[in-house]
């Protein structure tokens, strides 16, 4: 039998109104004319989705794509224009930086502030007081005002008092990324305690592995439409793919604009008769890299155990003396996970003329865990010295049976129970 639905969004849509008058004249002298001084920005796009009693849910998507306003309109903070919204249970919400909280009161009266807001009476709130505190962890700062607090001790704060008023639903939005790494733990081994207790969460949140890890189900958001729902990595993989492709739309654009100014300073070159200043190119760069699989064939899939080849082709106008090439595997977040180059493989590279050329790295024993990666080449001068990079020069994927996650391929079983 399904746990019962807490929370049913049905084809909720929602605009904003996007006024371009910068100032409170502007707007009264084009009172008259305001059509033409306001457009309109569609957050939500008819999006419907429930919400089950125990369960977490990421909501994911690109910035802009709609999430932290579903998320308000599930608080109850947003009105949808259309569509309808169904909750039951308390709630407690963890928004952008300092939302409930007034910055000429203190961290205390904040707090009883907070409470009555959750619908928490002055007693019950005296009950909670020290725990919130404690957790919060800003017990010298409880009286001061809080316009004063860092962005840390705003979180610390308002973190404690969403987790200490007992609620049925925890909406929480990205703001747990301001806090440092030891309250992120806390606040994490607090979500899942909820979650053994049998709580809703619903996590808006960038940080993908994270999500995988802590969620049972995940949404994910394009331009205020619900895209895909269903499990954390299968939502992961569909975010990742979207972003792969427009990071090369973004980088084959910014190769034509760069291909264009030059064009450009030469026709002016040509016209005045004088040099140009040409925008500044580096000796060699790096034009692609390309994973092959033992049969020579390009691929985007790594299994572990096989052996692959790696090819990077690169083009220098000068040509190229003392030089030496790079290669890494990266996560998707940009931490470099291996990485070696060919003064470190005991390679002096020879020199090369103008043009184009390719090397080839031999890869073997390799052993990822299930995710997506990058690989990245650089070339440099020989003994150090960077002459281009290519970072996340392509994107390619580690299979997985759903029993592990993480970067680390370690294998575990269970043994017995005494």
């Amino acid at each position: 039998m399904s746990a019962p639905v807490v929370i049913e969004v049905e084809d909720v849509s929602k605009r904003f109104v996007i006024r371009k008058d910068k100032s409170l004249k502007e707007r009264a002298v084009n009172l008259s004319r305001s059509r033409r001084h306001r457009e309109e920005f569609i957050a939500l796009r008819g999006v419907s989705a429930g919400f089950h009693a125990g369960e977490t849910v990421g909501l994911i998507g690109p910035n802009g794509s709609g999430k932290s306003t579903l998320l308000k309109v599930v608080a109850g903070i947003l009105r949808p224009n259309s569509g309808t919204l169904r909750r039951r249970g308390r709630v407690a919400a963890l928004l952008e930086l300092g939302a409930g909280f007034h910055p000429d009161l203190t961290g205390r009266e904040n707090v009883y502030l907070n409470g009555a807001i959750l619908g928490l009476s002055r007693k019950q709130v005296d009950q909670y007081f020290d725990a919130i505190v404690a957790f919060s962890g800003i017990e010298a700062f409880i009286d001061t005002q809080v316009k004063f607090y860092s962005s840390g001790m705003y979180v610390r704060l308002a973190f404690a008092v969403a987790v200490h008023v007992d609620p049925d639903i925890l909406l929480v939005d990205e703001v747990l990324a301001v806090g440092d790494e030891p309250f992120q733990r806390k606040c994490m081994d607090r979500i899942r305690a909820f979650q053994r207790e049998g709580r809703t969460i619903v996590l808006v949140t960038h940080a993908l592995d994270q999500m995988i890890e802590v969620c049972d189900r995940a949404l994910v958001l394009e331009q205020g439409e619900l895209v895909f729902d269903g499990k954390p990595r299968e939502a992961a993989g569909r975010l990742r793919a979207d972003f792969e492709e427009i990071r090369i739309a973004d980088l084959e654009a910014e190769r034509q604009q760069e291909a264009e100014r030059r064009q450009e300073a030469e026709r002016r070159q040509e016209a005045e008769s004088v040099s140009p200043v040409l925008p500044a190119r580096p000796i060699g760069e790096v034009e692609r890299v390309t994973l092959l699989n033992g049969g020579g064939e390009p691929t985007h899939e790594m299994r572990n155990g096989e052996r692959y080849r790696l090819r990077v082709d690169f083009e220098t106008e000068t040509g190229l003396q003392e030089w030496m090439l790079g290669i890494g595997v990266d996560g998707l977040g940009g931490q470099s996970l291996w990485g070696t180059h060919t003064q470190l493989l005991g390679e002096r590279m020879p020199d090369v003329d103008p043009g184009r050329h390719t090397v080839e790295f031999a890869l073997s024993e390799v052993y990822l865990g299930p995710g997506q990666y990058h690989l990245h080449a650089a070339l440099a001068h020989y003994g150090g010295g960077e002459i281009h990079r290519l970072p996340a020069a392509m994107q390619f994927q580690v299979p997985g049976d759903d029993s592990t996650v993480g970067p680390l391929p370690i294998r575990a079983r269970l043994i017995g129970l005494d």
